[in-house]
């Protein structure tokens, strides 16, 4: 025996918004763009969309900057504690492409950080 502690299992890595896999489970981060609430009287589903929490990237071809965006969907609230704009957060979850935009349907997530206003 060489005495080596055994190395811990190594959780997933983070997958950066514009490498989004077409579907499976991923954990990725970013920073809430926006927050949409339904009317009361339709079906409760919350969402936001989640967004590369670091600089714009050059879009294809040259032609202006794009960001990486993420929808993210919470079933049956109206409401999530603690989710608004300018949080930035860490989802888990399964991905899938609803409207042509990558979208998870309620994933775990953890608030990394409040964006403090200047």
């Amino acid at each position: 025996m060489d005495g080596a502690a055994p190395t811990p299992h190594a959780g997933p890595s983070i997958v950066p918004l514009d490498r989004l896999p077409a579907k499976g489970r991923v954990l990725c981060q970013g920073r809430i763009e926006s927050v949409t609430y339904v009317p009361a009287d339709r079906t409760a589903a919350f969402s936001a969309i989640v967004s590369d929490s670091g600089a714009l990237r050059p879009a294809p071809g040259g032609s202006g900057s794009q960001r990486h965006r993420l929808r993210v969907v919470w079933l049956g609230r109206r409401r999530v504690p603690g989710i608004e704009a300018g949080i930035e957060l860490r989802l888990e979850g399964m991905l899938s492409t609803s409207e042509g935009m990558p979208t998870m349907f309620n994933p775990r997530y953890e608030i990394l950080s409040h964006q403090e206003d200047a």
